[in-house]
């Protein structure tokens, strides 16, 4: 199969296939970086054609469940993603959950309100004083994007962002390619990854992440599961690609050994 032999890793395809006899399979992937290239604005972000066609498919096999964890909102995440109806999300890092129509929506308590808006704040004085960044408002968090700024006006707006927003009490920073990500919840892709688990009954989990939000995620992978870095970086997952495209064909050539798993 052209699948099978464009894959880099060997062990990967081993890997699939132990997976895709699973009886109950969950497939969570990142969105950015791994279904849709990075771009410079997040709003122009699209999932690859193949990598979308390979998560329908999945969605539609028996005992299968395709999920998108990502760092995104989850209004955001609907916009840019299309996901197909039977596709759970998980947005702002672990912070939304959607699981159907009876998903309770992300409600703050005073305490996590006023932190927000004073986090809110800061980004936005640190944004007017550097050109070029750019500041994303979630739910339940703020994000300093540094991705348009040049790399010297990048640096400076991170490190007074940072220094500014450490001092407001029940906020948690995170770094993430180029955005310094701001919450007033404690939640992570590994959370949100296992809340998936439970969720679905899964016996196994794929999950392919690209930034270091989602190292979070590959630690809490055990037993069959597999991890797929998408791109260079230090990862605690067992196998990796270069590229979105180079991960579109591992989703395509999941779906077909799934299905042939499925029919037997």
């Amino acid at each position: 199969m052209a699948e099978a032999a464009a894959l880099p890793d060997p062990g990967l395809r081993a890997a699939l296939e132990v997976l895709a006899g699973t009886h109950r399979l969950l497939v969570a992937l990142d969105f950015d970086g791994v279904l849709a290239p990075i771009v410079e604005h997040a709003a122009d972000a699209r999932p690859l054609p193949a990598a979308a066609a390979a998560v329908t498919a999945l969605a539609g096999l028996p005992g299968t469940t395709t999920a998108y964890i990502s760092g995104r909102a989850l209004a955001s995440l609907r916009l840019v993603g299309s996901p197909d109806e039977r596709t759970l999300l998980i947005g702002s890092h672990g912070g939304e959950v959607f699981t159907g129509p009876d998903s309770a929506p992300l409600a703050l308590d005073a305490g996590q309100a006023a932190a927000l808006a004073a986090a809110t704040g800061v980004v936005e004085r640190v944004v007017a004083g550097h050109p070029g960044t750019v500041l994303e408002a979630k739910p339940a968090g703020v994000v300093l994007h540094t991705r348009t700024a040049p790399d010297d006006v990048a640096a400076a707006a991170t490190a007074q962002a940072r220094a500014l927003l450490e001092q407001i009490p029940g906020v948690h920073l995170s770094d993430g390619k180029q955005v310094l990500e701001t919450s007033v919840i404690s939640a992570d892709k590994g959370q949100g990854l296992e809340l998936l688990r439970g969720f679905t009954g899964a016996d196994a989990v794929l999950f392919a992440g690209d930034d270091v939000t989602d190292e979070n995620a590959f630690r809490v992978l055990r037993g069959q599961d597999v991890g797929i870095k998408v791109g260079p970086g230090e990862t605690a997952a067992r196998h990796r690609v270069q590229s979105p495209e180079a991960f579109a064909a591992v989703l395509a050539l999941l779906a077909e050994l799934r299905a042939a798993a499925v029919r037997r």
